[in-house]
């Protein structure tokens, strides 16, 4: 029952974040508002609004373990599960325009982020430091992206895959209405449930925030990945892989963090978010070789993903020796 219950939360809230966005779209569209602009800011902050109401739900409630989880975990599993998963299919192309940039980009908040975090607890100026560091990076891109047309095609493509023909003001508002409200049930769905999954499993509320969570928030990314390499559109993953990452670590833990203090656990301190980080690290190797993922890579990402939720799951127990 338990179980369910959280399943049904996730795709209330899956499906709340995809009404969200259609919504906020076609309202952004009939304000006349640039397809770039709207991608980078509409699109981007639509689809990571699961995670963002995930967390805010979870550290109001007193579970930060599993605020943190979602965001870290959904990192880590964009990286090695997201690219891992269809790299297997076709091998996922590195080359694309402006990967350099936001790989960079992602690497530099990944440690911002980290630092911040050091002092075990997420404040509110820290919010502010990563909201502003996320208006910087959203302004950089525009300004810089509007000048090469291979990016504002791909935006505009990004654009009208979440369009719906023909919608009116109303029908927008009444997407966005309803699309916030599905949000919000399902968030509440799925961190009550998975606080009680973990006291009825035993383990900590960290390890359900950075594996059932955090694998659950990131399940439209991974089937946008599977339907690239099924038709061979490989390019456009990591740079939504990089995205993805940039504005978990920014909008989401930086809003949750302007609305309440983050405790930050000493595991997350000395092994998660290092993990995250070496995970952008490895990625970078094949973005900056331009080196696409193949087979090997792919399946490499796979296994580093098992080996370490078989860790999380054991408790700890493989982590605690390389730690103390």
């Amino acid at each position: 029952m338990i179980f369910l219950q959280t399943v049904m939360g996730l795709v209330i809230l899956l499906l709340g974040g995809d009404f969200l966005v259609r919504g906020a779209v076609a309202l952004a569209q009939r304000l006349g508002l640039p397809a770039l602009v709207i991608g980078l800011t509409v699109v981007a902050f639509g689809t990571s609004a699961p995670e963002l109401v995930v967390s805010i739900e979870a550290a109001l409630g007193n579970t930060a373990d599993i605020a943190l989880g979602n965001v870290i975990g959904s990192n880590i599993a964009n990286v090695l599960l997201v690219l891992g998963v269809p790299s297997l299919l076709y091998p996922t192309v590195c080359n694309a325009p402006l990967l350099r940039r936001n790989a960079t980009f992602a690497i530099l908040i990944s440690i911002l982020f980290m630092t911040l975090a050091s002092t075990g607890v997420l404040v509110f100026w820290n919010g502010v430091a990563l909201t502003v560091v996320l208006l910087m990076f959203v302004g950089y891109s525009a300004s810089m992206d509007k000048h090469l047309p291979s990016v504002t095609q791909e935006a505009a493509s990004e654009v009208e895959h979440h369009t719906n023909k023909g919608m009116t003001t109303s029908e927008s508002l009444l997407f966005l209405v309803g699309g916030l409200c599905g949000l919000l049930a399902g968030a509440k769905l799925l961190v009550d449930g998975s606080v009680a999954i973990a006291r009825a499993a035993e383990i900590s509320e960290a390890v359900i925030g950075l594996t059932l969570v955090a694998v659950g928030t990131s399940l439209p990314e991974l089937v946008t990945a599977m339907i690239a390499a099924a038709r061979r559109h490989s390019e456009v993953v990591v740079g939504t892989v990089l995205g993805s990452c940039i504005f978990n670590l920014t909008a989401v833990m930086g809003v949750t963090a302007l609305v309440t203090d983050i405790p930050v656990s000493a595991n997350f301190i000395h092994v998660d978010l290092w993990l995250m980080l070496g995970t952008l690290a490895l990625l970078t190797v094949f973005i900056f070789g331009r080196i696409p993922i193949g087979r090997l890579a792919g399946m490499l990402y796979l296994v580093i993903y098992g080996a370490y939720t078989w860790a999380l799951l054991h408790g700890y127990s493989v982590i605690d020796m390389v730690t103390n």
